[in-house]
């Protein structure tokens, strides 16, 4: 899968960076263990603390407010945000629960919202994983990257 992320990135001349909270990196890592990424990758954001969301991102504090940091609206206006933040035609954010702790009655260990900003918009997915704490985190990146590789598909 990342051979063929990158394969499609450079064809297309396409920039990425991402805006990561539940997965701290991994998603930016994962994007840089191709040769060549400089030529697709710009950097990436870990927004583990809404501060950094707020301050960085341009997350409305009224959108945690009303939705909370693991919600679809905070993950699009994370994507949005490092998309704008670094200047780059996709932006890739995931915010979730990766556990053990941390959950709600609404919103439990594995839960995980990625938000995709691309030049024809945002989409965000919710997933719902049910491993420990690493394959939680596993599972996320592995999403944020397959939903990034089916948007490349379609160009």
């Amino acid at each position: 899968m990342l051979e063929r992320i990158a394969e499609l990135l450079k064809k297309n001349n396409l920039w990425v960076a991402t805006a990561e909270s539940c997965t701290a990196g991994l998603v930016a890592h994962t994007l840089t263990n191709i040769p060549g990424s400089s030529e697709y990758f710009k950097g990436g954001v870990v927004a583990y603390s809404n501060e950094v969301k707020v301050k960085l991102l341009g997350v409305k504090e009224e959108t945690l407010k009303k939705h909370g940091a693991v919600s679809s609206q905070t993950a699009y206006e994370m994507a949005y945000g490092v998309k704008k933040l670094l200047d780059v035609d996709i932006g890739i954010a995931t915010t979730g629960i990766a556990g053990p702790g941390g959950a709600t009655p609404t919103k439990p260990v594995g839960l995980v919202y990625i938000g995709l900003a691309t030049p024809d918009g945002v989409e965000t997915r919710k997933f719902n994983f049910h491993g420990d704490r690493l394959q939680n985190k596993e599972s996320f990146c592995k999403s944020a990257l397959q939903m990034l590789l089916e948007y490349l598909e379609k160009l």
